[in-house]
């Protein structure tokens, strides 16, 4: 196995960031400095990086997280905020596959494997994230203009589907996305973009893993069945995507 790929796989660092630790020098197969493309077998190297020893391969852990709002989706804080980390199991190597900002609640997968991290949540892997934000507003004026498309500071956004209904309380509405981008901020700015208030945002789905009846701060293992599904969506495509 490629050292990139052995490093991705023992969750060290995406793919593309461990290219980058072997090319700056910072790891070593039993003691030399490593070169790119070098063979490495995960079990019988010893391999450090900066000095310390990666950890021998144990089985990819998979998570969802029902995050709540107020926790950082980050490794550690400053300023002594709770992350994301601090809901679930500690597991070496353990990383989130994309972010959910400060605020928003919802489905958060976390994984022991770099690589796959790194490709669920790259554009052109496309991922359907699902989302319902409660908010304020002429829900159906600015439904049909999400629809039609919204301009964005990074680029032009068409969501996969849109759905409004009737929100918790009074003169509030339920305004359901499903995008692919997974742009910084995508759902809030698109909503900001429309004229609509946003009271809550919560992700819903991320690819074939749903929330379902998870507790806010709760979080489990992935089934089999969603596993091989997230293996389906790593699959190359046919004409070079994947």
């Amino acid at each position: 196995m490629r050292i990139h790929r052995a490093l991705a796989r023992a969750g060290v660092a995406s793919r593309r960031k461990a290219e980058t630790l072997v090319a700056e020098g910072r790891v070593r197969i039993n003691g030399e400095v490593a070169r790119t493309g070098q063979s490495v077998d995960l079990v019988r190297d010893a391999i450090t990086v900066d000095g310390r020893p990666v950890a021998r391969p144990q089985e990819t852990a998979w998570l969802v997280l029902n995050k709540p709002a107020g926790v950082l989706t980050t490794a550690s804080d400053p300023e002594g905020r709770r992350t994301v980390f601090d809901l679930v199991p500690p597991r070496p190597g353990l990383t989130y596959v994309g972010r959910l900002d400060y605020m928003t609640e919802g489905v958060l997968l976390l994984t022991t494997d770099g690589e796959a991290a790194h490709r669920l949540t790259h554009p052109s892997t496309g991922v359907e994230r699902t989302y319902v934000a409660t908010v304020r507003g002429h829900v159906r004026e600015a439904a049909d203009a999400i629809r039609a498309g919204v301009d964005l500071e990074d680029g032009h956004v068409v969501p996969e589907a849109v759905e409004v209904h009737p929100g918790p309380a009074p003169r509030t509405w339920a305004l359901r996305l499903t995008i692919r981008e997974g742009r910084n901020r995508e759902v809030r700015r698109l909503c900001d973009a429309v004229g609509l208030e946003v009271l809550q945002l919560v992700r819903t789905a991320f690819g074939p893993v749903r929330l379902g009846a998870l507790a806010p701060g709760a979080s489990r293992a992935l089934t089999p069945k969603e596993r091989d599904l997230l293996r389906a969506l790593l699959r190359p495509r046919r004409g070079g995507r994947g």
